[in-house]
């Protein structure tokens, strides 16, 4: 993942060149003392004087010019809108956006709960059962304070709680602090809300939920139309805009610095492009899923994208389960239909094109499957499954 300090640190000309007035401008809107200022870019306070006394005459050094930008590039949005204003420079106003965003958050939590508590659950009189092309799952409601979520019960013993917030930040930067801060109570209330579905003597072999996995939809970008690909990029791997080191707590980078990477682009190797020109923009990281339609009409609907996620999150925490057993010294235990033979299919619709699926989705589901590393975890499972089966002569119930 790439890193915050890399990102916000490189120094970015920002400003053409550098005059004593436009310092001065800089250490106003950044409320410092000439002390503060010359403290800051590791000079003399006589510096900073000598560069202010001679307004447009004067232009500090090459060096300078460089550490000015990087202190522009670092300022908080309301400093750049102070410094900008006094300057009468558009050009450096927080680049690349044009109003707020709507967001739409699909965040998935699984856990392990065992086909038998998986069989309990669905007798409930709330749960209604979902179509599924190879595996029974069933549904409920599961209240929230802010959002809507249902859990999925998938046959197997697996459990998915999928929550859906709506949600329209300033910036993509003020989302990303909240995706970051939102995850330290998420799985909290997960757990809570996984011991109220379970029977009062729940299996042994119950887990706990690990992790929570993401996926957005980009209802209404809040950036410039050229701007919408490195948008939904950015979507795709957010934690590049939070500066995790900030004190107290992790905070949205600046609205210059979100303005140049929107404006600019990123590269990183984990992602994965799914969109299709003219139809929708896509990508898929190990963060998740961000997509934006297009053409509504003949994009990929929302039912489509959180059943292929809930799919490849319920074979992960099952996956994870054997893992577990074996990283304990212990063979998996696993119900007869749901051992090496079930995860050999799995594998093979998830990897697989279907003679009638369409392009985008095939893009959907290869970029999904591949960014999450499912594949190897379900190799490794089917591995240790037949192996548990080989020694023991059948498999164990």
């Amino acid at each position: 993942m790439a890193d915050l300090d890399a990102i916000g640190g490189e120094p970015m000309t920002t400003v053409q060149t550098w005059t004593g007035r436009q310092t001065r401008a800089l250490r106003h809107a950044l409320r410092m003392s000439i002390r503060d200022f010359a403290e800051h870019l590791g000079v003399s306070e006589r510096t900073v004087s000598k560069w202010e006394a001679g307004r447009d005459a004067v232009r500090p050094r090459p060096e300078m010019q460089a550490a000015l930008d990087t202190t522009l590039l670092r300022a908080s949005g309301e400093a750049v809108s102070r410094f900008s204003a006094a300057t009468g420079n558009e050009d450096v106003c927080p680049a690349g956006t044009t109003g707020g965003y709507r967001i739409q958050s699909h965040k998935f939590i699984p856990a392990y709960i065992g086909t038998a508590v998986a069989n309990e659950l669905v007798d409930l009189p709330q749960m209604e059962p979902r179509p599924h092309e190879w595996l029974d799952v069933s549904v409920m409601r599961v209240p929230h304070p802010d959002g809507l979520c249902m859990a999925h019960v998938f046959a197997c013993g697996v459990v998915v709680l999928h929550l859906r917030q709506d949600l329209a930040p300033a910036s993509l930067a003020e989302f990303a602090a909240w995706r970051y801060a939102s995850y330290e109570g998420d799985l909290p209330w997960a757990a809570q809300q996984i011991e109220r579905l379970l029977p009062k003597q729940p299996d042994s072999q119950t887990a706990m939920p690990e992790y929570v996995m993401s996926m957005y939809l980009l209802r209404e970008p809040g950036c410039r139309r050229e701007d919408l690909e490195n948008a939904v990029r950015l979507l795709s791997l957010p934690s590049v805009l939070v500066n995790r080191h900030a004190s107290p707590r992790p905070q949205p980078v600046s609205d210059h610095i979100e303005g140049r990477l929107l404006s600019e682009g990123f590269d990183h190797p984990s992602v994965e492009s799914f969109g299709i020109p003219g139809v929708s923009v896509g990508f898929a990281t190990w963060s998740g899923l961000a997509y934006h339609p297009l053409s509504p009409e003949r994009a990929l609907g929302v039912d489509e994208l959180v059943s292929l996620e809930a799919d490849v999150q319920m074979l992960w925490a099952y996956c994870r389960r054997i893992q577990r057993a074996v990283e304990d010294g212990r063979d998996p235990v696993v119900s007869p239909e749901f051992g090496w033979r079930f995860l050999r299919a799995a594998h093979s619709r998830l990897t697989t094109a279907r003679a009638q699926e369409t392009a985008q989705h095939c893009l959907m589901r290869q970029a999904a499957v591949t960014t999450s590393g499912l594949p190897e975890r379900l190799t490794q499972a089917q591995a240790a499954l037949r192996e548990a089966e080989t020694a023991s002569g059948r498999v164990t119930v």
